[in-house]
């Protein structure tokens, strides 16, 4: 074992021991961002670095499982991504195709998928829904993946929903109006029934959400970590678990 290694161990080591597990997040939102980067600096290709971005995946998940988070929603395509040229969109969607199936098999994860499914390929829709089915009983961490994801469009999509329960419901538009509160909306998002992200941990060093989670996120705590995702270690997760443990949540006051 090289030097550098032991002294990296020794320091994750310590930096868990001093993790108060009453203080850890239990739900974890992580934009895996920075495959394409990591790739460039190294001299591989696009595609060698999402797929070392989705074996990160597994990592991370064991570290979660370690520390009794509960909930990780993995943002692994944007919707805005499906634009990108076929070349790189359909070996991209074999991986997370491949990643999801990996996590349904594993045996210790409850997939969810979060996104709409109607603007993926069918072989796509396909994996996800089966994934979904295979695990609905395993009681591990809830896994959502998401994937043809925009926060924009899952709002317009709870808002489409909402309004069409109430048609189903014969309920008029004037009715609807007066009683719609922030409680409605939350019941018709991708993630109901869940709650909402504690801590949401983007990687690659840009510091924004690029519409992730908008509206489940009003009151999250954000992390930032320069470290491209197919880079990320099990101790820059740990400092990311300290410093959320750290701030003192306020809830936007």
């Amino acid at each position: 074992m090289k030097l550098r290694d032991l002294v990296y161990r020794l320091y994750a080591h310590r930096v868990e021991g001093r993790l108060d597990h009453a203080q850890v997040p239990k739900h974890i939102g992580v934009i895996l961002d920075g495959n394409r980067r990591w790739a460039r600096a190294d001299g591989r290709t696009t595609e060698q670095g999402h797929q070392a971005g989705a074996d990160k995946i597994q990592e991370l998940l064991g570290w979660c499982a370690e520390t009794d988070v509960e909930v990780v929603t993995l943002w692994m395509l944007s919707t805005d991504n499906l634009d990108r040229p076929g070349k790189e969109l359909t070996p991209l969607l074999g991986i997370i195709e491949n990643t999801v199936r990996g996590l349904a098999a594993d045996g210790r994860w409850r997939v969810h998928h979060v996104g709409q499914l109607d603007l993926l390929p069918a072989g796509t829709q396909t994996v996800l829904k089966e994934a979904e089915q295979a695990t609905l009983d395993v009681k591990g961490i809830l896994v959502n993946v998401a994937v043809g994801y925009g926060g924009r469009q899952e709002i317009a999509d709870a808002v489409r929903s909402l309004i069409l329960e109430a048609a189903d419901n014969g309920t008029s538009f004037e009715e609807l109006a007066e009683t719609v509160d922030v409680e409605h909306i939350t019941k018709h998002l991708y993630t109901r029934g869940q709650p909402d992200p504690d801590l949401i941990i983007r990687t690659s060093g840009e510091q924004r959400l690029s519409g992730f989670m908008l509206w489940q996120s009003a009151h999250s705590e954000y992390y930032f970590c320069e470290v491209f995702w197919p880079a990320f270690r099990k101790v820059d997760f740990l400092r990311a678990l300290r410093d959320y443990a750290a701030r003192h949540r306020r809830y936007g006051y």
